[in-house]
């Protein structure tokens, strides 16, 4: 005989989704609205923010539509507020998801294309995450949640603007989960190996099949279960599997005084062996 788990729920809580008209940030609003949650969707494309919230709508659920550029302080002020409303007054989960690319080698990439794409990923993320603060509760349900990617994590051919953005939003909430955790609220980050409109032209078409955006909304959604205590956390979520990573550092070398080159050239060796690395902590001591 075997015990009935408790059903993962959302009830009474609101959440805002950016990019949530297509992908990975559909998956997510669904899995959302499947937990009970009401959800904002938001696309700067307002024909995929429509089709999202009336399936959503459609299947039972409470949504919401909003043409959303993330880049647009004044906009994400009334997003926010709105998912607020929804929420019966407070917003409990932001998703920052919405992004774009704009590959190239790194001697041909224009400044333009990697200003725009930093500026919708990490620029927007910093901006929606600023306007939902005046919404989210410190009852221990506020939640902010970073999509970042691997191509942040470990770097990616052609994709500098894209990966310089993507780990711009692990050292976010990082920063965001030490101010939060003043008000109990908690920021993460969930890097998705899925296929979508953004991955569709660059893994392999047997790859591409096997990574649907569905594997990956479940890991966001227990990100916002109450009783989790994770913060500043990275996940890896694709194809089935989920990995927790982290920045790692081993005890390294104290020089008493300023050391020659000479004398930085004889401990490379310890300087540079992570065998007994332990999560980094940058301390000075």
């Amino acid at each position: 005989m075997t015990q009935d788990r408790d059903v993962f729920r959302l009830d009474g809580r609101s959440a805002l989704v950016t990019g949530a008209g297509g992908g990975v940030g559909e998956a997510i609003a669904r899995a959302f609205s499947a937990a009970g949650a009401a959800v904002l969707v938001t696309d700067i494309d307002k024909d995929a923010a429509v089709a999202t919230a009336e399936s959503i709508t459609a299947a039972g659920g409470t949504a919401q539509p909003f043409v959303l550029d993330v880049r647009d302080s004044a906009a994400a002020t009334e997003a926010t507020a709105a998912a607020a409303e929804l929420g019966g007054g407070a917003l409990h989960i932001l998703v920052n998801n919405a992004g774009a690319i704009a590959p190239a080698m790194f001697a041909d990439m224009s400044e333009e294309n990697f200003r725009r794409v930093v500026d919708i990923h990490l620029v927007g993320s910093f901006v929606c995450s600023q306007a939902a603060l005046a919404h989210l509760p410190n009852d221990g349900t506020g939640r902010i949640i970073n999509v970042t990617s691997a191509a942040g994590l470990t770097g990616t051919i052609g994709q500098a603007n894209y990966g310089a953005a993507k780990l711009g939003l692990v050292g976010l909430i990082n920063t965001l989960a030490q101010e939060g955790a003043k008000y109990n609220i908690k920021a993460n980050a969930v890097a998705p190996i899925a296929a979508t409109r953004m991955t569709q032209d660059i893994l392999p078409p047997e790859v591409f099949e096997k990574l649907t955006p569905e594997y990956v909304a479940p890991v966001v959604a227990y990100l916002c279960a109450e009783k989790l205590a994770d913060t500043a956390s990275v996940f890896i979520v694709g194809g089935g599997k989920v990995q927790r990573t982290a920045l790692f550092q081993n005890d390294g070398v104290t020089f008493s005084d300023v050391p020659s080159v000479d004398d930085v050239a004889s401990k490379w060796g310890e300087i540079t062996d992570l065998s007994a690395a332990q999560r980094a902590t940058f301390s000075l001591g």
